[in-house]
């Protein structure tokens, strides 16, 4: 029984962890979601579904770097 509490508390902390990290966030978005940039995802060259963007360009809804 313990080992079911213990696995609980650590999952609604995970929860939790997440819901403060997307509150805190400006507009609620987590950082890098571009699929154009991660090679694991992206192996043809192909344009980000999401965006549009080809790998070697910035993600599209993102803001850009200052």
């Amino acid at each position: 029984m313990a080992v079911i509490l213990i696995s609980i508390g650590l999952l609604a902390l995970g929860f939790g962890g997440i819901a403060i990290k997307i509150w805190a966030k400006k507009d609620g978005r987590f950082a890098g979601t571009c699929a154009s940039q991660n090679p694991l995802l992206n192996e043809e060259g192909a344009p980000c579904s999401l965006c549009g963007a080809m790998p070697s360009e910035q993600c599209k809804t993102e803001e850009p770097a200052a």
